[in-house]
């Protein structure tokens, strides 16, 4: 098991959480990441920018506060690692890694995947709590036999 570095607060996270996962949410995992540090100035943690006192939620940068150094969105994010400690749905296993924080698209959600440590099975964190359904295998109707009016 890795030795992950918790955060000691939220303003340290750009995402974080804490989830019940797998059919029976028999197994849990728990996700940070961290902010990154400024690449000009290194004094100061890259964040939304703020208008008001208020994080711009929706904004396509990210902005040191300290030097006003602007990178953007999708360049900062590419960086970014994710801690992941996890209880595996399968196998029961507790286990913690540090992986790159890159979503994927399973089945029509964004959702960050990695392998259980035992087991090597999928686990999968989802975003904004979306629950992955499982196809169900169409079945043919029987054919209906015609009754013949006597």
């Amino acid at each position: 098991m890795v030795k992950l570095v918790e955060p000691k607060s939220m303003d340290e996270c750009v995402y974080f959480t804490n989830r019940n996962i797998g059919e029976k949410f028999n197994g849990t995992a728990r996700c940070w990441v961290f902010r990154q540090q400024c690449p000009k100035c290194k004094k100061a943690f890259m964040g939304k920018p703020v208008v008001d006192g208020k994080a711009k939620i929706r904004a396509l940068e990210y902005v040191c506060p300290n030097c006003k150094y602007t990178v953007e969105k999708m360049a900062y994010e590419e960086g970014l690692t994710a801690n992941v400690d996890y209880v595996c749905p399968a196998c029961s296993f507790h286990g913690g890694m540090v992986l790159p924080f890159k979503r994927k698209k399973v089945e029509g959600v964004l959702t960050l995947r990695f392998p259980c440590e035992k087991c090597k099975g999928p686990i999968d964190v989802t975003k904004k709590m979306k629950i992955i359904k499982k196809k169900d295998k169409k079945v043919k109707a029987a054919p209906v036999e015609d009754l013949d009016d006597e």
